[in-house]
């Protein structure tokens, strides 16, 4: 009897286990949310290292092929990318600039030491001309950061009338003398950026009132009319989201913008290496993309307190990993190198926002070309595509979808040391298409994944796809090596009237789904 009971327990145990280890993802395709804001894939240059200089900008008499100084690689990798939008000028840097210099011929700009990164010289080559040209050549959305540190009210309403003034001024006529007939098309325009720190650092109370002032005077051409965005917090911080959406009632606000970025460690001073790190650097940094799930709910959640037509905007528009830099590099650079853990990451990110699409309508990754969590690394006339810019790529299908609820059922719980986290991520919306499009993250890096599919009351027939994984957890694409991380056709069929979805460990998948 004794030994009866005991096969029994073990075969109860079993059972348990295996329905443990068998996730299903159950999404109802009748029940449709927001829109997954195609800028949610926003990106982010600023006047920092390499990123715009070298980068992407090498002048019009470079020998490197180029169009009006942009380089032609790195603009037709961007377009595949269906980039729907760029900030600039910053950051930092948007609040020691003064747009003005930045205008006339090249040759006669005045040279300014950027005085955030690196303390390097900043020739102005690159300016609001040669921005839009940019956004144009990418057909993107144009988002300039306004200078409030050192600027003023004046400064950004006449730098407003000189990209949309329509008639005769002063200021439109010497937009056309600069060769810029037809007003620039501005779709967003801040007012300072981290006013809390090196935009100036300010109470929140303080830039309210600065905030007011200038909105005052931000005046364009009805037609023209760029969204207006606050400066708000960071990380866990709430109270500048509860102060600016007390005091900017009454006068021009669409959105309050929000910073946060991966440390693996948590603490600036020593941030954790971009490659050769531990099993428990890669869950912590994938684990905070619970903490950025929590910053967001918190702020979005005041902000209903305080707009409860939810007509203001939370923008997340900095965010990525940041790491120690690359050994040997300027640390004012922002240079690191970018894995399949960055890939990751990025992937969870979009999943958190796509949970929170009514109010999150904007985000930007820091940043496109060679500083941080870059979508692309180049050096002289070389290029590579990295793992981040590639879980992008597979999500592209989400620009613009609409929503659908999707829950993850017995899902594994992924741990190393102290930290966990749920070992399986899921998204799912309708295209733009009409497909069924499903995102998965399996965070684990050691254990493959197996999950059933189910749509409303059915199971689908197939899924195609693309798979992202790689070996080894800092798997890196690098300038003139064979790349480590490409996306790989993934296609799985129902067998038994179940739709099963396998995951190696550490991956992404992106699949439509069929039948």
């Amino acid at each position: 009897m004794k030994k009866q009971l005991l096969a029994l327990v073990a075969t109860l145990a079993v059972g348990a286990s295996a329905l443990a280890a068998d996730p299903k993802l159950v999404i109802n395709p009748d029940q449709p949310g927001p829109v997954i804001h195609r800028n949610i894939y926003g990106q982010f240059a600023e006047h920092l290292g390499t990123g715009i200089y070298e980068g992407m900008w090498v002048g019009p008499e470079s020998k490197i092929p180029n169009v009006r100084g942009w380089r032609k690689d790195v603009v037709s990798a961007l377009k595949d990318l269906k980039v729907p939008l760029v900030r600039w000028p910053g950051g930092c840097f948007a609040d020691e600039y003064h747009w003005r210099d930045g205008i006339g011929p090249r040759n006669k700009r005045p040279i300014k030491i950027n005085t955030n990164w690196g303390g390097v010289p900043e020739t102005n080559a690159v300016g609001t001309h040669e921005f839009f040209d940019l956004v144009e050549q990418l057909g993107a959305e144009a988002y300039v950061n306004g200078n409030l540190g050192t600027g003023s009210a004046q400064e950004m309403s006449e730098w407003l009338e000189y990209m949309t003034g329509e008639g005769k001024s002063t200021l439109t006529d010497l937009r056309r003398k600069n060769g810029r007939d037809k007003p620039f098309r501005v779709h967003y325009f801040a007012v300072g950026n981290e006013s809390w720190g090196c935009g100036g650092n300010m109470r929140p109370e303080y830039y309210v009132d600065l905030y007011r002032q200038a909105a005052t005077f931000l005046k364009t051409p009805e037609n023209n009319r760029p969204l207006f965005i606050a400066s708000g917090g960071h990380d866990a911080r709430t109270d500048w989201t509860e102060v600016l959406a007390k005091g900017l009632k009454g006068v021009p606000f669409d959105a309050i913008s929000h910073h946060g970025y991966t440390l693996p460690t948590g603490k600036w001073e020593k941030k954790g290496s971009a490659v050769g790190f531990p099993e428990a650097e890669w869950i912590s940094t994938l684990a905070h993309t619970q903490r950025v799930d929590e910053w967001v709910r918190k702020n979005t959640a005041l902000l209903d307190q305080h707009d409860p037509a939810r007509k203001v905007g939370f923008y997340f528009d900095e965010w990525g990993s940041w790491y120690d830099p690359e050994p040997g590099s300027n640390p004012g650079f922002l240079v690191q190198r970018n894995t399949l853990r960055d890939a990751l990451l990025a992937a969870l990110h979009f999943h958190v926002f796509h949970a929170h699409a009514e109010r999150v309508k904007m985000s930007n990754v820091a940043q496109m070309v060679n500083v941080l969590q870059a979508m692309i690394l180049t050096s002289k006339d070389q290029l590579v595509l990295t793992p981040t810019y590639h879980a992008f790529k597979l999500y592209t299908p989400f620009q613009d979808a609409t929503s659908l609820p999707a829950t993850l059922e017995n899902n594994p719980v992924y741990k190393v040391g102290a930290t966990e986290m749920p070992g399986l991520s899921a998204t799912a919306a309708r295209g733009k298409d009409g497909k069924l499009y499903v995102g998965l993250v399996n965070a684990n890096a050691n254990q493959p994944a197996e999950l059933t599919v189910q749509v409303g009351s059915t199971s689908p027939k197939a899924a195609r796809g693309q798979l992202l994984t790689a070996a080894a957890m800092d798997a890196q694409n690098e300038l003139g090596k064979a790349p480590q991380v490409l996306p790989q056709a993934y296609e799985a069929q129902a067998a038994g009237g179940r739709l099963t979805l396998k995951l190696p460990a550490k991956s992404v998948l992106v699949v439509a789904i069929e039948g």
